[in-house]
């Protein structure tokens, strides 16, 4: 046996190792690839918010039914305040029932304000302006086509009121879905009188999702193991997302037959059902009364501040 010497590409340095990312050059990443990234991102998400919803908060242990009434109460009681402040301090409960149902505060943040919120306050921006909203003047922008343009503080009022109202909404949306598993939500909507037919197409189309998303990633993991060389025509990469779009499509197809056909089999009516008992305990009898009344002082205070 002769000895041979160890490949170069063997023992050549790896570039790019450095988790900062300051050493070395990494390779740009196709769209398809970015496209895949964010695919197994949502699929992680959705994980966690599985694991957040069996886990030893406050709100874990509140029966679904409740969590679902008091959540469409709070939304109410929200679309009736006229008050920043008072919208603030709804938020501020958030923010506590959060902390004491052991979520993460960085990450319900973060979930609630890199999104809506945001979006929200982009779009109410120009009903700051005089043209918009007339008032008293307090950021003068200088004069566009002969006239005086500025901020109102009318319209920083407005738009401050809507981008709290929707924050206050949006937490409290996504305080309930991170603390209520998928199948105890959708059984608390069927026993609160919501049609079938809408709850099985929501059912169904969550459990899509995560299949289609799997099979996105499978498809996109196979082209790239069976790729040799790397590559760099852009079209190519935009055929291959069309056609994988319409083998998606078919798979999708013959997926919701055997689905239908396995669900039918099992005995599957339309309705939701859980392993879990439904039956309402003293623990959440007390936290409905206590969110009815913290919802009615809310209220009050919101009135007391009209006048």
């Amino acid at each position: 046996m002769t000895a041979t010497a160890t490949p170069d590409w063997l023992t050549r340095p790896e570039l790019g190792l450095c988790p900062c990312g300051c050493i070395g050059r990494r390779r740009k990443g196709s769209f398809v690839e970015k496209t895949m990234t964010g695919a197994a991102g949502v699929l992680r998400a959705a994980m966690l918010s599985d694991d957040t919803a069996t886990g030893p908060g406050l709100l874990q242990r509140v029966d679904a039914r409740v969590k679902v009434l008091a959540l469409l109460a709070s939304l109410v009681t929200a679309g009736l305040v006229h008050h920043v402040a008072v919208l603030a301090a709804m938020y501020v409960v958030t923010l506590a029932l959060a902390v004491a149902s052991r979520l993460s505060l960085s990450f319900f943040v973060k979930r609630v304000w890199l999104f809506v919120p945001i979006f929200t306050g982009v779009v109410v921006l120009p009903a700051t302006l005089n043209l918009v909203t007339p008032g008293h003047v307090v950021v003068p922008l200088g004069t566009w086509f002969g006239q005086p343009v500025g901020v109102t503080a009318q319209g920083l009022t407005s738009a401050g009121l809507i981008v709290t109202r929707v924050a206050t909404s949006i937490s409290l949306v996504v305080l309930v879905t991170l603390t209520t598993s998928w199948s105890r939500l959708l059984a608390a909507l069927r026993a609160l009188f919501v049609p079938r037919v809408f709850v099985a197409v929501l059912g169904m189309s969550y459990r899509y999702l995560f299949h289609l998303l799997d099979a996105v990633t499978d498809m996109y993991t196979a082209r790239k193991a069976r790729t040799v060389t790397r590559d760099r025509d852009v079209a190519s990469s935009r055929r291959y997302v069309a056609a994988s779009a319409g083998a998606l499509f078919g798979k999708a197809q013959a997926l919701s037959e055997e689905v239908h056909f396995a669900m039918l089999a099992r005995g599957y009516t339309g309705d939701a059902r859980t392993i879990s008992n439904t039956r309402l305990r003293v623990r959440d009898m007390v936290f409905a009364l206590a969110v009815l009344a913290a919802l009615i002082v809310t209220i009050g205070g919101d009135r007391v501040l009209v006048r």
